[in-house]
C-alpha cells in the first residue's frame, strides 16, 4: 500500500489543484494546514521544502528513486504526480507538449493576472481606478483566449482531461470577483461546468473549506503586511 503524500495546504486555487489531482488519482495523502493569513509560510520548517514561502508544497515519501522527495511549486507538482501516477498527462508528445504549454498558461498568466484582479477589486486598502480597470480587461482577455480555445476542443488540452484543466479551472471560481460573468463566455461556461461537476473535483473543492476565512479591503495591517509580501513582523 503506497504511503500517503504529506499535502501542504491553504483553500487557494493554487493549493486546491493539488487537492483535485490527488483525488482525481485517489492518491492517499495527508493535509499539513500552512495558515497563510498567520504568517505559517514563515516558519523555517515550512520554508526548507518552499524556500519561496508559497503553498502548496508536497513531500512524497516514496520519491522515483524509493526516497523521500519534496516539491514546490503546483505547476511542478502536477506534472511530477501526472508522471507518478502515469494519468492525466498523454504519452504521445504532440499531446503532451498541447497539455505542458496550457499548464505554462496558466502558471504565467492565468494565476498571476487573475490574482491581480482579485486583489485590487477586492482587497487593496484603497480602490486605484487604474489598477482595477487594468486587471479587469487583462482578465477579460485571458477569459477570450480560454474561450475561443474550448470553442475548438472539449478539454484545455484537447479531447482529454488534463492536469491544464486542473490548474486553469480553480482560477476561474472566483470570476464574479475578477470582474467577468460566465454568460459571456459560452465555450469556457459548458467546460467549466463540466469540470465542476466531476464527483472528485468536488471532494477536492471541499478540502480544508472550514480553514476558510473572509477578508476583504478592511483587514487589519498584520494580515495585510503577511499576505501581500512583506512578511510578519521581526
Amino acid at each position: 500500500m503506497a504511503q500517503p503524500i504529506d499535502l501542504y495546504y491553504w483553500p487557494t486555487p493554487n493549493g486546491r489543484k493539488l487537492t483535485i489531482f490527488l483525488e482525481e488519482a485517489e492518491l492517499p495523502y495527508n493535509v499539513v494546514p500552512v495558515d497563510i493569513a498567520a504568517g505559517d509560510q514563515f516558519e523555517p520548517e515550512f520554508l526548507r521544502i518552499s524556500p519561496n514561502n508559497k503553498i502548496p508544497a508536497i513531500v512524497d515519501p516514496e520519491g522515483p528513486d524509493g526516497e523521500p522527495i519534496s516539491l514546490f511549486e503546483s505547476g511542478a507538482i502536477l506534472i511530477y504526480l501526472a508522471e507518478k501516477t502515469g494519468r492525466f498527462l498523454p504519452s504521445s508528445p504532440r499531446k503532451r507538449y498541447a497539455a505542458l504549454q496550457w499548464l505554462m498558461f496558466q502558471m504565467g498568466h492565468v494565476g498571476p493576472m487573475l490574482g491581480q484582479a482579485h486583489h485590487f477589486r477586492k482587497y487593496a486598502n484603497e480602490e486605484i481606478p487604474y489598477a482595477v480597470e487594468r486587471y479587469t480587461n487583462e482578465a477579460a482577455r485571458l477569459y477570450r483566449v480560454i474561450d475561443r480555445r474550448l470553442a475548438e476542443t472539449s478539454f484545455i488540452a484537447g479531447d482529454e482531461y488534463t492536469i491544464a484543466d486542473m490548474a486553469i479551472f480553480p482560477w476561474l471560481r472566483s470570476h464574479e470577483n475578477q470582474g467577468q460573468s460566465l454568460e459571456d463566455y459560452p465555450n469556457l461556461k459548458r467546460w467549466y461546468e463540466g469540470v465542476e461537476s466531476r464527483p472528485a473535483v468536488r471532494r477536492g473543492l471541499d478540502v480544508g473549506k472550514e480553514l476558510r476565512r473572509t477578508l476583504d479591503r478592511n483587514m487589519d495591517e498584520e494580515t495585510r503586511r503577511i499576505l501581500f509580501g512583506r512578511g510578519p513582523r521581526r
